[in-house]
């Protein structure tokens, strides 16, 4: 019962990340899934795509209002993205062998697959993020956009967004950040635009292959929006180079927690 409390607490702190930093939803979701709820990995990303996509999407519409999303950054990066992840979850995710190396006494299965490469892609959106050093006074010069590069970058995360069930904003707003020039509290309000259709799509794909527990996936997913109307309110309060540099941290310590956990999965 108190594991399931916490649990249940634990929702409202993923709308708040996702409100404060546009992302960081899903290094709460899927390991609150697994290690509060047990539920086996696989289902986890399912449910977190779920929960994020509708956190999310609840969260865009206050940055929409504020203006404080780009919608050319958005399409470029978001339509390689969503064919990526529909593609991902309906084909490839299915195709994932269980398990994916048994070698002698040496075994990965498959949800320590998902879970070692969901810590692995957290680290780096963490140490890309961490190192940036552009600054809100910078005026973006649209001319050194690197779209191509944004969405290739768009595709590539769809695919992530598909194997680990993460909404992708540890990744999408370094992108949005580094590759488009956006200001930080712009590639925040963007990357829940992303989040949204990304994560909502890639739902999709699961649901005619999966039984879903919809009392507590809605639930769940009531409590996370709760938290996303805080974190969006607390946004405008915090300086974006804060917001910036605190999004780092964030994602590293959650890669951390998941890389020690990860090797305690049984199975």
């Amino acid at each position: 019962m108190v594991a399931t409390l916490t649990g249940y607490a634990a929702a409202v702190l993923i709308g708040l990340s996702l409100g404060l930093t546009g992302g960081g939803g899903s290094i709460l979701t899927v390991p609150i899934l697994v290690y509060i709820f047990n539920f086996n990995p696989v289902l986890a990303t399912a449910y977190s795509l779920f929960v994020v996509g509708s956190t999310s999407l609840v969260g865009s519409i206050s940055y929409m209002q504020k203006g404080l999303v780009a919608r050319k950054a958005a399409l470029i990066y978001g339509l390689p993205s969503f064919v990526a992840v529909f593609l991902t979850r309906t084909l490839l995710v299915p195709a994932i062998p269980d398990p994916i190396i048994h070698w002698g006494s040496f075994t990965i299965s498959r949800d320590m697959g998902i879970m070692v490469f969901f810590a692995t892609v957290m680290l780096a959106a963490a140490v890309s993020m961490i190192r940036s050093k552009q600054k809100e006074t910078e005026v973006p010069d649209h001319h050194s956009l690197s779209y191509p590069l944004l969405a290739l970058q768009g595709a590539l995360m769809g695919v992530v967004t598909g194997i680990v069930g993460a909404g992708g904003g540890f990744l999408i707003v370094p992108a949005l950040v580094l590759l488009a020039k956006l200001p930080m509290k712009i590639a925040i309000g963007t990357s829940l635009v992303i989040i949204a259709a990304n994560s909502l799509i890639g739902f999709l794909g699961d649901v005619s292959h999966r039984t879903i527990d919809w009392a507590f996936l809605l639930s769940f997913t009531a409590l996370s929006v709760l938290g996303i109307f805080a974190g969006s309110y607390l946004s405008g309060k915090i300086n974006g180079d804060k917001l910036k540099q605190g999004f780092g941290w964030f994602a590293h310590d959650g890669h951390t927690d998941h890389h020690q956990g990860t090797f305690s999965m049984k199975g």
